[in-house]
Parts: structure tokens; sequence; C-alpha cells
């Protein structure tokens, strides 16, 4: 792939779940009522910086004199009065009901296939018989969430730039506690099918969730604290899934009985249900839209030129863009290989390690942990350095040596080994998504960098399913170190795929 356009110079660091920055908001449904300037503490906020960059003025001046073109261009355009900007202390309200919420449905991914032994064992009534078709419905409960992704993108990206945030946080807000309490209805061998459905409401919920994070800074929060804001939106995402991967294991022992593992079932998906349909409340009595004058020129600006935006003519030529086409594809297979390694890790782990459900789990925190942590060091590498496309590379071989140091290392007998191997791997395998995200915003310069990310999570959604799909089919063909090698295979024609 050739060097990318350099134009850009803003940043934005997340976790292991990346959203892009967001470069339009758009003001309808707008509740203002409980934030009148009067009864609020407000804060003058200096328009120092682009949002999410270091502070530059004349960044700034330059974006707010583009928009002002894209204005002018059009008679049609709505005026507008001029604001004077302000933030508001309610803005870590927003931020902290947001990422209980992102927490929340992340749990709901990983908290049943993390012990996936243990639902077969369960729903054994309502289940498959044959082993392969028995560990592949297990399996979807996980890929439901990719397959939800795929066609829904589309509307819940829409809803987010016509309602707005509220309308999104109490949707996605719903449909978790909906799926919450018929998860509590499917405590019984004989409900498996109903288990599905309940986590096929969780993961619709999901896409009212993904996409919210940059969108809320960018509304809330000043210039210079969009960066920070959007990091620990996405933080709340990815301590929901550290804990579904370590909680399950220590409340659903797989030692217990059925009458036993009722109980335990009750206890986690009771508990999910309450805090969950509490969160909803508390959502739909305290969550605004934006606040009633915008944190930064800049960002009103965007507003006004929003309407210029042309969400399928971007969509065009960004597929018609071959270094981001190969970008598109790399990055899918990088993080899809880490969906199918967390979807099955109950199974790899056990493969070689019996009745370590317990470690399996904390093998997955300890993936997620390092992944926070390279995630965050990548960024900042990347913020000071702008060498795209080398660290692009340099972080996917290293992925590439991650993986093949994990899969030949299962069978020592030593689970210490796999906690360092596994935690290497999350490390580099997820350190790459912040890197993919800001090398694919500059391959686009000057599409709309939430277009770009769409793509980005879709191929990552298809080859989540594929590599899942695949690696389960080996794993019952063949052995556990055939399905991980054959991954290692898809990762390093991924990585000829990002040097070329």
């Amino acid at each position: 792939m050739e060097e990318p356009n350099t134009a850009r110079s803003h940043h934005h660091t997340y976790g292991t779940m990346q959203v892009p920055p967001i470069n339009k908001i758009e003001p309808k449904g707008l509740d203002n009522s409980a934030f009148s300037p009067d009864k609020d503490e407000k804060v003058d906020c200096v328009d120092t910086g682009h949002p999410g960059s270091k502070g530059e003025k004349k960044s700034v001046e330059n974006g707010e004199n583009n928009l002002r073109l894209l204005s002018e261009s059009d008679s049609t355009a709505p005026k507008r009065e001029s604001s004077t900007p302000h933030v508001y202390w309610r803005r870590w309200l927003m931020l902290s009901l947001f990422c209980v919420l992102s927490f929340s449905n992340a749990f709901q991914w990983i908290h049943l296939n993390i012990i996936a032994n243990v639902i077969g064992k369960f729903y054994n009534e309502s289940l498959p018989h044959s082993d392969y078709e028995r560990n592949t419905a297990i399996d979807m409960l996980s890929m439901v969430y990719m397959l939800a992704y795929i066609p829904l993108i589309f509307p819940a990206t829409w809803l987010l730039d016509k309602r707005g945030l509220r309308l999104c946080c109490i949707v996605g807000a719903a449909l978790n506690a909906a799926g919450a309490w018929l998860k509590c209805a499917s405590i019984s061998p004989d409900r498996f099918g109903l288990l599905m459905f309940a986590q096929t409401v969780c993961a619709a919920a999901q896409l009212f969730v993904l996409g919210i994070p940059a969108r809320l800074a960018a509304v809330w929060f000043g210039p210079n604290e969009v960066s920070t804001a959007t990091s620990i939106g996405v933080f709340g995402n990815q301590v929901g899934v550290a804990v579904g991967f370590l909680l399950p294991p220590i409340l659903v022992p797989s030692e217990h009985d059925l009458d036993s593992l009722s109980r335990d079932f009750q206890v986690m998906f009771y508990g999910a249900a309450a805090g969950t349909t509490a969160l909803l409340i508390l959502i739909i009595l305290l969550f605004r839209d934006r606040p009633p004058e915008p944190p930064s020129r800049a960002q009103q600006l965007a507003v006004e030129a929003a309407i210029h935006d042309n969400y399928l003519q971007s969509l065009l030529r960004l597929v018609k863009n071959r270094n981001f086409v190969m970008l598109t594809l790399a990055y899918g297979i990088n993080t899809g290989s880490f969906y199918g390694i967390s979807t099955l890790l109950n199974a790899i782990i056990l493969g070689y390690f019996e009745d370590e459900e317990q470690n399996a789990g904390k093998i997955g925190l300890t993936i997620v942990l390092c992944g926070i942590v390279g995630s965050v060091l990548a960024g900042i590498w990347l913020d000071k350095t702008k060498t795209f496309k080398e660290t692009t590379t340099g972080i996917y071989l290293l992925s590439i040596l991650g993986a093949v140091v994990f899969t030949f290392t299962l069978d020592l007998g030593r689970i210490w080994v796999v906690f360092l191997t596994a935690g290497s791997l999350g490390f580099f395998m997820t350190g790459y998504l912040p890197v993919g995200f800001e090398f694919a915003a500059e391959l686009t310069f000057p599409e709309s960098e939430g277009t770009s990310s769409g793509l980005l999570n879709a191929s990552a959604q298809v080859f989540g399913i594929i590599f899942t799909l695949g690696m389960r089919a080996f794993m019952e063909q063949f052995t556990i170190l055939s399905a991980n090698t054959t991954m290692c295979g898809a990762l390093l024609v991924g990585g000829i795929m990002t040097g070329e």
C-alpha cells in the first residue's frame, strides 16, 4: 500500500474495540429542558484545537474556514446564530451512563461462550446430537453478535445521525435489558432456542452502542477532552469483555449438577437483568441528547456542514480505493482472528488443560488487558511518529509471531506459559486495531472516518464468522493445533496485504 495523505493531524486512541472520530453531528430530537444554563454549571471552553488534536490553534482555524466555505457554498444551508462555546459538568454523567451500558452489553457477548462446556452440559436436552452441530450451535451465541452487525449497522448509523444520542442509548439499553430478562426465562435444559433468541436481542443492542463513544465525546466535551472521553467510552466496552471472561466460570462452575447449575444461572442471569433494567431507567431519566450550547465553535460548524455529506458517494469512492480495500481485508483477517480465538477460547484451553475453566476465563482476561495496553501504546507511538505504513506492517508481523508462539506452546503442559503467550498475542493483535483505523483514515482522507470505520468493522465481523466456523470445523475433524495453524496462515496472508 502506498503512503497515505498526511493532511490529517488528529488522532484518537481507543481500546480493543475501535470507534474512530465522528465528523458530523445531526442535532435532532433534542430535550434540553434539564440543562438550562441558569441551572447548570458552565465552564468556558477555549477552542484551541480540533477535537482530538493536541491543541494547535491553527488547525482549528483551518477547519472552521473549510466548514464555513461548505456552508457558504449552498445558498439553501440553514442559517444559525452563533453560540458561545461552553462545557457542562454533566458531560461526565452522560459518559458514565454510556460506559455502564457499553460494559453490560460487552459482558453479555462473551459470558456464555467462556463457559461453553457448561452450556453444553445444562442445555444438552435441546441441543443437536452431533458433536459438530452441537458445538457450532453454542458458538452461535457469540457469532450472532457478528451476524447482527452486518445488516443492522446501516439503519443504526442512520438513527444515530438523524435522531441523536439519547434515542440510540435508550433503544440500546432497552434491547439490552430485554435480552437479559429473556435469558432469565431460558433457564431450563429444554430452552436453548430461547437462550439463542435472547442473545440475538442483546446482539441487536450492540448496534446502538458501538457508534456512540466518539459522537458523545464530540457533542459534550471540549476540544482538549475529546480523545480522553472517547478512550474512556471505549474502555467501558473492554472492561465488560474482561469481566465477561473472568466472572462466569466463577459463578457457574462446571462440576455442579443440573439443579445447582440452574441456581448458578439464576444468579448470573437475574443479576444482569436487574442491573440492565436499573440502567435503562437511569438513561431514560438522566441522559440528554446534547448540551444547550456546543462545546466548541468547530463542533458547531461541523453540525451545520453535516447536511453536505453524501454517504453513498463516499462509500463508492472507498470501494474504488485499492489501498483501502487491501487494508480492509488485512484488518478483517486480524480482528476476525481475535474474535475466533475469543469465541473458542474455552474449547482451546480445555483441549490441552482439563478442568481449567476458571483459568480459561483468566487467560481471556489477560488477552483483553494486554490488548488495552497495546492499543494505548500503539496510539501514542503513531501520534508521535506518524509512520502509518511502517507501524501497521510492523505490528501485523508481531501479531503473526504472537499467534505462532501461542499455537506451538499450548502443548507444553504449563498453564503459566499460556498466560504469557496469550498476553503477548493480545498485546500485538489488538494493538493493531487503532493503527488500522488511523491508517484507513489517512488512506481515505478527506472521506468521513465514520464511513471507513464502518467498512473496517463490517470486514472484521465477516472474517470473525469465517474464522469461528472454520476453526471449529478443524477442531472437530482434525486437531486444535491444525485450527490454530490455519489461523496463523491466514494472518500471514493479511500481513502480506498490509506490506504491499
